[in-house]
């Protein structure tokens, strides 16, 4: 019985990606670089991800 699965490719750290079925808008983690990626797109078991800007909380210090 086989699993399927997406392939994607980190847009800072180029790390190849190999994740579960994910849906478009859905957000991950790169193992590598730890950054938030969204995924832009699935088209033929490919990813297209986009970096996530974070914004931090200023807790005024």
């Amino acid at each position: 019985m086989s699993t399927a699965t997406l392939t994607g490719v980190c847009p800072e750290c180029e790390t190849d990606l190999t994740v579960p079925p994910v849906t478009l808008g859905e957000t991950l983690s790169c193992p590598e670089c730890l950054l938030t990626l969204r995924v832009e797109a699935v088209e033929d078991g490919r990813l297209t991800l986009e970096m996530v800007e974070m914004q931090l909380r200023d807790w005024g210090q």
